[in-house]
């Protein structure tokens, strides 16, 4: 049976520099995946080398049994693959409603020469797009704001508009980059209940970066951690959680109990020898 995605021993370099080693993933239709690691550990690379705005340099990289490596982003997105970003790219300037068109347009059917001069399927299909659009909007509860200009969205509806034009594309796969950064602990609730909601409705398998380990720990049911390229765990969040090599990664070399108490009790003796020294250099002037 063709795997629904997957990643096969995928590499790429910046100049010198290896960005991601021997890169494994396989997704199964309808999972909730998370990929997490320091800053700097390539997971937004993966996000890149998936969606063809970088080019893997070895592995191969499947999806319903496409081949992605060496297509375009937009012949990707075809495919069923969208994704967000760490920071907010929306069209600032257009209405709330003409973001999430736009996302419809890779679906539009009719030619050049139609839209040029508004003749034949172009009236039918305007009405079409603008209806489904409503309808998304209306799912996400924006319709009530389909006519205001992106920007004046507050943040957290900034991120919904988002995701709701990955979702117009018609994905299957939806790549989430950090949906709570910048977000509040009562917004990240929201967010995780939302992230459950849209992969029921609209039925999709989702990978997701995110630091707010509460957000992995809750939805995910699978992680991979990522460090300097190379996966060095992989598990359920509980799993994750207690993996001495990704504390390692996130806090550096563990220290004994011991050792912690011993050079806090040396650091305390120093202060105070230094402040009995302040102290007579202070008495001494008098």
């Amino acid at each position: 049976m063709t795997p629904f995605f997957q990643a096969s021993n995928v590499m790429h370099h910046f100049g010198g520099l290896s960005a991601i080693s021997g890169f494994n993933l396989e997704l199964r239709p309808g999972e909730l995946v998370g990929l997490i690691g320091p800053n700097g550990a390539g997971k937004t690379t993966v996000f890149n080398l998936i969606t063809g705005v970088y080019r893997a340099a070895e592995g191969s990289i499947r999806f319903q049994g496409n081949e992605l490596v060496g297509l375009s982003p937009w012949s990707i997105s075809k495919l069923g693959i969208a994704r967000t970003f760490q920071n907010i790219r929306i069209f600032k300037q257009l209405s709330v409603l003409d973001n999430v068109r736009i996302a419809y347009y890779q679906h539009a059917h009719y030619s050049l020469a139609e839209a040029l001069l508004h003749l034949g399927r172009y009236r039918r299909e305007e009405r079409r797009l603008t209806k489904a659009s409503l309808e998304i909007l209306a799912l996400l509860h924006l319709e009530a704001y389909a006519e205001e200009p992106a920007d004046s969205l507050p943040y957290g509806l900034q991120r919904r508009l988002e995701i709701a034009r990955a979702l117009a594309t018609g994905a299957t796969l939806l790549l989430l980059d950090e949906p709570a950064a910048g977000m509040n602990p009562v917004e990240v609730g929201q967010l995780m209940e939302f992230i459950g909601w849209i992969r029921r409705q609209f039925n999709l398998t989702i990978l997701l970066i995110e630091h707010q380990m509460r957000l992995v720990t809750g939805i995910c049911e699978r992680v991979l951690v990522l460090d300097f390229g190379v996966t060095i765990a992989e598990g359920r969040p509980d799993e994750i959680q207690n993996n001495p090599q990704v504390l390692e990664a996130y806090l550096g070399q563990a220290e004994s109990t011991e050792s912690v108490e011993r050079r806090a009790g040396q650091n305390i003796e120093r202060l105070t020898k230094n402040s009995l020294s302040t102290l007579n250099i202070g008495n001494s002037n008098n």
